[in-house]
């Protein structure tokens, strides 16, 4: 039986940090009824399995080292093989870097999938850092405020649960400029990967989640119905 897709090829989202790619991945995966593959969730996964994947990615971790391309390639290809990716999957943080691109390009072609739609989300870089150095996130839950644009009704507590709210140490300006230069030198190459190849889409990332969600999904209702048309 023929598995009907929500998305005919997979989606990746690029963008600096604080460009919102977390959240507004798991909001079109849940609109478009696709899982979300996040690299977090799927250490974590792996973690708890106790699988071999598992246990290298996180002796690595512990000696305070980036996880090796074959380990999170590796990870991502148990992943999309699972019954619940066969209608499409929203990658979360990876690719990285091109390498891990041409990786991921292997990979969908091994797996039948055509190559992946990038959504690049452009934000200047005076609203990312307001953005990142407003950010506050849910101990319990996990949820995202910002206490400039989206603050939490009770200051300091979660709206959802009233978890604490906590300010990551990573969102003071210092390592965020530190964060954006990197971004630059490692993963912005990415844009122009795809670019290139005719499969980037750029979404200016600019307003709120739900006004930044529904920009999204029209934009890959767009592409899809551009592809079914060639």
């Amino acid at each position: 039986m023929a598995v009907v897709r929500a998305l005919d090829r997979p989606l990746i989202f690029l963008g600096a940090p604080g460009a919102g790619k977390g959240t507004q991945a798991r909001l079109l995966a849940e609109r478009l009824g696709v899982p979300q593959v996040s690299t977090g969730d799927m250490f974590r996964d792996h973690a708890a399995r106790g699988t071999e994947l598992g246990r290298q990615a996180k002796a690595v971790m512990e000696r305070g080292e980036l996880v090796s391309d074959d380990i999170v390639v590796g990870m991502v290809s148990e992943r999309i093989r699972r019954a619940d990716c066969a209608g499409g999957f929203i990658l979360d943080g990876f690719p990285r870097t091109r390498v891990q691109a041409e990786r991921l390009e292997s990979l969908l072609a091994e797996t039948g999938w055509p190559g992946a739609l990038a959504v690049n989300l452009a934000v200047g870089y005076t609203d990312l850092l307001r953005r990142l150095t407003g950010r506050r996130t849910c101990a319990v839950c996990g949820e995202i405020y910002n206490i400039y644009n989206r603050p939490p009704k009770t200051e300091g507590r979660c709206d959802r649960d009233g978890g604490e709210l906590k300010h990551r140490a990573d969102d003071r300006e210092e390592v965020i400029r530190e964060r954006l230069n990197a971004y630059e030198q490692e993963t912005r190459p990415l844009v122009e990967f795809y670019r290139q190849r005719g499969s980037l889409a750029e979404v200016p990332g600019e307003g709120n989640a739900d006004e930044l969600s529904a920009r999204l999904l029209d934009v890959v209702r767009s592409a899809q119905a551009a592809g079914a048309g060639r």
